[in-house]
């Protein structure tokens, strides 16, 4: 979209947007398929979005937004929506987000991850005791077959098609006893909203405080697999003693909310961790082979390392770390 048809859409609905001085730059979001602007006149910013129904969660949005708002869950408001256009505009929170913190000392990022942390508890706790009267349209449940999807993912798109790993061992390799028995364990426990994408640029940083964004994608699933999406983030190294620390802030964060996750906490964080940084390898093999876009790639040997940490203690699954040693390579 060119910048004087973002000026002219916006123009249309907020007229104190005059055409001069207005100034538009396109922000990169990921594989969001959504396109950002942010739009500025004087003091004045928001951020302009434009999407399209090629994938369904992205006609949700502004009623999940508008939710977690009324939940107390810091989230961007909403200022406007044509959803005839597919057109949002929203709040603009800045440009800084936890990923930018990422070299910052263990103190400043500590206090940071925590109040991330703080409002995914709420997403999990009170937004869960609310959504059965929002009539909110979520994406599927994480259930076994949602678990098991994404292990397929994995080997099809961060085995075979970042190594060419023939067929038949891929297909052995994705048969183990020990990942259906993985996905069944994870798909029996309790459910509760989850935001399903919850890493460190999903997290923007206004005022030294977390706000959520690119929430399209919630859908009822384990607190855990949100807390280990954060922890376990490739984008990201947080070491072993950070990771404990943060899961014991979060377990009294959720607790303080009415949401007691303390049995198994670690067992399941683990469970959990696997199957994201599983759909995170496949994500990338997908991305960066399928659509031609490489930059993904430079994230495999950071999501490899960390699936490996998290499978050598995962009871049946060690077995994975020497194949992790040759797979998931990204082709040069």
């Amino acid at each position: 979209m060119l910048p004087e048809n973002v000026i002219d859409y916006t123009r249309s609905y907020f007229p104190d947007f005059g055409e001069e001085g207005c100034q538009v730059s396109s922000l990169d979001k990921g594989g969001s398929g959504r396109l950002y602007y942010r739009v500025k006149m004087g003091e004045t910013s928001m951020i302009f979005a434009k999407y399209n129904d090629h994938r369904e969660e992205n006609l949700h949005f502004v009623d999940i937004a508008r939710f977690l708002e009324r939940c107390g869950v810091n989230v961007p408001k909403i200022y406007h929506h044509d959803s005839g256009e597919g057109l949002i505009w929203m709040q603009d929170l800045g440009e800084e987000d936890l990923w930018s913190f990422r070299d910052s000392v263990w103190p400043v990022r500590r206090s940071l991850y925590q109040s991330a942390l703080r409002q995914v508890a709420k997403l999990h706790s009170h937004a869960t005791r609310l959504a059965s009267t929002a009539q909110l349209k979520l994406q599927i449940e994480f259930n076994e077959t949602l678990y098991l999807w994404e292990q397929e993912y994995f080997f099809e798109h961060g085995v075979a098609g970042l190594i060419g790993l023939p067929g038949e061992e891929v297909a052995a390799l994705a048969s183990s006893p020990a990942l259906l028995s993985l996905a069944k364990r994870l798909a029996g426990l309790p459910r509760y909203l989850v935001h399903r994408d919850f890493q460190s640029q999903n997290i923007l940083i206004r005022e030294a405080t977390a706000w959520l964004i690119d929430f399209q994608g919630m859908r009822p699933g384990l607190p855990h697999y949100d807390v280990a999406s954060l922890l376990y983030d490739p984008y990201v190294v947080l070491d072993d003693a950070e990771r404990d620390e943060l899961s014991e802030f979060y377990i009294e964060a959720a607790a303080s909310e009415g949401l007691d996750v303390r049995q198994d906490f670690q067992e399941i964080l683990l469970g959990c961790a696997a199957q994201r940084l599983m759909q995170a390898l496949g994500a990338y093999g997908f991305l960066g082979l399928k659509c031609g876009r490489p930059a993904f790639l430079r994230h495999v040997p950071a999501a490899k390392r960390s699936l490996a940490n998290v499978l050598a203690r995962i009871e049946g699954l060690g077995h994975f770390v020497k194949i992790l040693d040759s797979a998931c390579e990204p082709k040069t």
